[in-house]
């Protein structure tokens, strides 16, 4: 019997007490609200360079330049660097590379454009069938042979 009443005067509750977790949702909000400014902060980038070989090719390679003003000229295997624009670049080097598979297609971007030259022309090359694409660079300045 003493079980029994005993039992009756101890109820369950049925009901979940959610204010520690507000609480913890609020930090975590505040937390997020201060860090998030400072994730998309500027960073100066000095890229590395190397002493990396140069690729050797049986054929001439395909070369898009973009110089700094976002021009760009093309390079077709043994022809002159010539200026075109995207559409004409699409249609030529789309062209090329179909009938010449193997062929490297290389992207000489100028150091002191914008990124966003090099990139476009990187879309547009995909665009046009274009599987690989390498970036051109210049020789270390002071590598020693």
């Amino acid at each position: 019997m003493r079980s029994s009443a005993r039992h009756k005067r101890f109820k369950l509750k049925s009901e979940i007490n959610v204010v520690p977790y507000i609480d913890v949702m609020l930090v975590l909000l505040i937390i997020f609200m201060v860090t998030t400014p400072m994730l998309n902060s500027n960073v100066d980038v000095n890229l590395p360079q190397a002493n990396a070989k140069s690729m050797q090719d049986k054929k001439d390679p395909v070369i898009i330049a973009v110089d700094q003003g976002g021009q760009l000229y093309l390079t077709l295997g043994t022809e002159k660097r010539q200026p075109v624009d995207v559409a004409t670049m699409k249609l030529k080097v789309g062209a090329f590379v179909k009938a010449n598979p193997q062929v490297s297609v290389l992207v000489a971007g100028d150091r002191d454009g914008k990124y966003d030259g090099v990139y476009q022309v990187l879309a547009d090359l995909q665009q046009a069938g274009v599987a690989k694409v390498g970036l051109m660079s210049a020789p270390e300045s002071g590598s020693k042979k």
